[in-house]
């Protein structure tokens, strides 16, 4: 599908604009501005998706990257800075997915050509990685690692925030659920299949399990 100039100025301005919100810590200013990075990741996305249905693979392909680049950002500013926060992280990263989650019930509902390339989960749109289509693409594959470091930057924070803390077995159950959406995502993207999809999350649900179970504590230990 042509690509006119103009399309591709107003783009670029969208992703310099993303650049402005990660790189905001650099101006000094003492805001917490830098978080919106995770939303406004968003916006330069859905415009490529807007300009034909050959671009959906490589607007999500980028998009996992812009999260994978502003988690690793704030992952350092968590561990080496002190400048960053997991709660806020975590805020507006689920902010920025729920936002696309949305945007994917409606722009292909307003173009019907964007439904191309996709395929339909309840009301929403998503690209449909397994296509015959995209068979042996590299993007393909470039889009399941990005997909799959996004989760690994999510846990691996967490692990670290709750590394020695004194947690109890029963709240083990909320931590895990939180990531069961997450594991099913990766398991869908690279196997899918109702019987992989299940003993995959399992698998992924029993080893943070088992890494929980090595990091916390009880704070019944004997002394």
């Amino acid at each position: 599908m042509a690509v006119d100039v103009y399309q591709i100025i107003i783009l670029a301005t969208l992703f310099i604009i993303y650049g402005i919100f990660l790189m905001f810590d650099l101006f000094g200013r003492n805001e917490n501005y830098g978080y919106l990075a995770y939303v406004v990741a968003v916006i330069p996305i859905n415009y490529l998706w807007s300009m034909g249905p050959d671009y959906v693979i490589a607007a999500y392909f980028i998009l996992f990257i812009l999260w994978d680049i502003t988690l690793l950002r704030d992952t350092f500013g968590v561990y080496f800075k002190k400048n960053k926060e997991i709660n806020e992280i975590f805020l507006y990263l689920v902010l920025g997915i729920l936002i696309q989650i949305i945007i994917s019930a409606i722009l292909p509902e307003g173009d019907s050509a964007l439904q191309v390339n996709t395929e339909q989960l309840w009301f929403f749109w998503l690209p449909n990685i397994h296509s015959a289509v995209f068979e042996g693409e590299s993007l393909i594959l470039g889009f399941k690692l990005a997909a799959s470091l996004m989760v690994l930057l999510i846990v691996l924070p967490l692990i670290l925030d709750i590394k020695d803390e004194e947690i109890p077995l029963p709240m083990f159950i909320i931590i895990i659920a939180i990531f069961i959406l997450p594991f099913l995502y990766i398991s869908y993207i690279w196997l899918p299949g109702p019987e992989t999809l299940g003993v995959l999350t399992f698998l992924f649900s029993v080893i943070l399990f088992v890494i929980l179970l090595i990091i916390t504590r009880s704070g019944k230990e004997t002394k």
